[in-house]
């Protein structure tokens, strides 16, 4: 066991902690930090250390169900396959918003990470946006728990949990949202539900319906 790395508030100073952020992502490092739903393990989708370390910190082997976060939809197009043009416009409508989407990845993505789709969202949340603009990839978003049990949302506790697994705790003390993101499918034609969340997927459906509008 060592000792955490770092443990920073981002309401402080939150372009040093995009910084520090930034750092641990491109040297293979794992942390934890506050998004526009609850806290979550962060590292870099493309690093298998990555992968594997929080795998094992979560006691989870389905490592491929990670969601991911990207900064816009400039970089999602970088790594999926959107064929359907009515499938864009409804990305603009719907985010940045607490719903993440499953969709095909192109055949670069596809021989990188060995899977064929990946869940993507654009997070309604500061800290994390400033960081994706940052790092221009996507960014490994997955609750802070074990297997099986309640995600943690409360700094102190995540900090007497995990704090001497991880490389770094962003924190803040502002409000957080104890609701995980709605979770859907899009790898076909139309949003198929997954998990419901903060958004019910009856207003996601409306805005898909009506995304000419």
């Amino acid at each position: 066991m060592k000792n955490i790395l770092e443990k920073i508030n981002i309401d402080e100073n939150l372009n040093h902690s995009v910084q520090e952020a930034a750092k641990l992502f491109f040297n293979g490092g794992v942390f934890i930090y506050p998004t526009d739903t609850i806290y979550g393990f962060g590292g870099n989708p493309f690093n298998e250390n990555v992968l594997k370390k929080i795998s094992e910190i979560k006691k989870r082997e389905e490592w491929k169900r990670y969601i991911h976060l990207v900064a816009n939809i400039e970089v999602l197009m970088k790594y999926v396959e959107i064929k359907n043009e009515e499938h864009y416009d409804f990305f603009l409508k719907i985010w940045p918003n607490p719903v993440s989407v499953i969709l095909k990845v192109n055949s670069q993505t596809r021989k990188i990470y060995k899977s064929d789709t990946m869940a993507f969202r654009i997070p309604n949340n500061k800290f994390c946006l400033k960081l994706l603009e940052n790092i221009k990839m996507p960014l490994i978003s997955t609750s802070v728990n074990h297997l099986g049990q309640e995600p943690l949302n409360s700094p102190d506790m995540i900090m007497q949990e995990f704090g001497q697994e991880v490389d770094a705790v962003f924190y803040s003390e502002k409000k957080s949202y104890f609701v995980a993101s709605t979770l859907i499918d899009l790898s076909s034609e139309k949003p198929v539900l997954i998990r419901e969340g903060k958004i019910k997927f009856k207003e996601i459906l409306r805005i898909f319906e009506n995304r000419d509008e």
